[in-house]
C-alpha cells in the first residue's frame, strides 16, 4: 500500500481553547516569512466550531493547525499533495514537519511558553478513505511500515498502539510513548 496524504497530530498539555487566539497573527508570520519548503498560502479561523480544526494555517501542499478534534488538542500536519519516495520517506517527512512546526510555536514568545508538546501521545492517520479505509485489511497492511518508523522514531523504546474504530473515520493509530520525548529528541532520533 503506497502511503500518501500522511497526517501527524502530536498532542498537547493542556493549552485551552481561549488561548488560540495568538495562533492567528503568528501563521500569519509564517506566510510572510515563507522559510519552508512547503508555499503558506492562508489562515482560516474555526476556534468556533466544537471539537473542531481550530486555527489552520493553509499551504499548497500541506495544512498546519492547532486543532481538538476528536476532543484531543494537538498541532496537526495535513499532507495534501501527493510526495515521491517510500512510505517511510513520507511518513518521516510528515512527522518532521510537524515535530518543526511544534518546536516553532513552542518557541514563540507571543504564546508565553503555554503551547508544549506533551512529549508521549502521537496520532498518525491516512487522509485518504479509498486509498486506506478505516478496517482490518488497512491496519495489516500498514503495520509492516509502522513498526520500522515508530523503533526509530522512539530509538527502540517501548510504545503502545490503538486504532479508532469506525469506517466513516479515517484510518488512525494512537500511539504513546513509554517515554517522554521533546520535538528536538524526535527530530534526532530520525535523522539516525
Amino acid at each position: 500500500m503506497e502511503l500518501q496524504h500522511v497526517n501527524v497530530k502530536l498532542l498537547l498539555n493542556d493549552f485551552g481553547e481561549a488561548d488560540l487566539e495568538p495562533l492567528i497573527p503568528i501563521f500569519h508570520s509564517w506566510i510572510q516569512e515563507q522559510n519552508s519548503d512547503e508555499l503558506l498560502l492562508d489562515v482560516a479561523d474555526y476556534r468556533h466550531v466544537h471539537v473542531g480544526p481550530g486555527v489552520i494555517l493553509i499551504g499548497h501542499e500541506a495544512n498546519y493547525s492547532v486543532d481538538n478534534t476528536g476532543s484531543r488538542q494537538g498541532i496537526r500536519y495535513n499532507r495534501k499533495a501527493p510526495l515521491a519516495g517510500s512510505n517511510q520517506d513520507r511518513l518521516e517527512q510528515a512527522m518532521r514537519a510537524a515535530l518543526q512546526a511544534c518546536q516553532r510555536l513552542e518557541s514563540d514568545s507571543r504564546l508565553n511558553g503555554k503551547l508544549r508538546f506533551n512529549g508521549r501521545d502521537t496520532q498518525i492517520s491516512i487522509n485518504d478513505r479509498l486509498l486506506a479505509p478505516n478496517n482490518g485489511a488497512t491496519r495489516e497492511a500498514v503495520q509492516p511500515e509502522l513498526v520500522p518508523f515508530l523503533q526509530k522514531l522512539f530509538a527502540g523504546g517501548d510504545y503502545s498502539l490503538s486504532y479508532p474504530a469506525g469506517p466513516r473515520e479515517l484510518f488512525a493509530v494512537a500511539i504513546e510513548s513509554a517515554e517522554n520525548f521533546s520535538p528536538a529528541q524526535l527530530i534526532k532520533n530520525l535523522a539516525s
